[in-house]
């Protein structure tokens, strides 16, 4: 709670990239009566020059958008940045969904959507950001190690390039070691709040997070009918 009350307290900057001009609007004047101070967008390029100009606390990104689509701009910021991200959008395809999360999204919502979730979901990211510095900066695993504050991973002294998701797939199993993990528990604490996509988007996570663990890749056990397990 103390977390929450911390982020109602503080008035939070977030990028509203939409190009519906109304729809954009009524965002803005929700995340406002809430009292966070949203900054809107009405292209991808604007979008990605006001996200590379000034710090955000979240970005929402349509993914139709003019110049440059929510694809294009999350591919660039997740080169600088660990912005919390979320998608709105009117696709459903799951494959669209997969490349989202493969490119660094946070969190999906599908229109129609319902203000108060997308708030909900929103906030709870921050939240979630913010909550992610500790006193103990490594966590290692076997041979792995993970650096918090760089959010870097090495395996036996090489740093290996993870994508966000990956990376929190990742820093999850080792922060619960030995512990079996369902794909909903991991959905709820990587994927975010009320998360409606399919469970599936681990198992293709998992695959190419052990692919670039290489020799490391056994740690991570599949469980039956259960879920994984990181043993180390």
């Amino acid at each position: 709670m103390g977390a929450e009350r911390e982020v109602r307290a503080m008035s939070c900057r977030i990028l509203i990239a939409e190009d519906e001009s109304q729809l954009c609007e009524v965002l803005c004047d929700y995340f406002r009566s809430k009292g966070q101070t949203p900054v809107p967008a009405g292209s991808g390029a604007q979008a990605l020059a006001l996200a590379e100009s000034e710090d955000y606390d979240a970005v929402l990104l349509d993914i139709m958008m003019p110049e440059l689509d929510g694809f294009s701009v999350c591919r660039a910021l997740r080169k600088k940045q660990e912005v919390p991200i979320v998608f709105l959008t009117a696709l459903s395809d799951e494959e669209d969904k997969l490349l989202g999360y493969e490119l660094g999204a946070d969190d999906y919502v599908t229109k129609p959507f319902t203000l108060s979730v997308l708030y909900a979901k929103t906030m709870a990211l921050i939240r979630r950001s913010r909550g992610s510095v500790r006193t103990e900066d490594r966590i290692t695993a076997g041979g792995l190690t993970l650096v918090l504050s760089q959010q870097k991973v090495f395996a036996d002294r090489r740093e290996i390039a993870l994508t966000p998701k990956e990376y929190a797939l990742l820093r999850c199993l080792m922060q619960n070691r030995n512990m079996v993990l369902s794909r909903e528990q991991l959905l709820v604490k990587c994927w975010g709040y009320d998360y409606e996509g399919e469970a599936r988007a681990v198992d293709t996570h998992i695959k190419r997070l052990r692919e670039k663990l290489g020799e490391h890749a056994g740690c991570i056990k599949t469980v039956i009918k259960a879920g994984y397990r990181l043993e180390g």
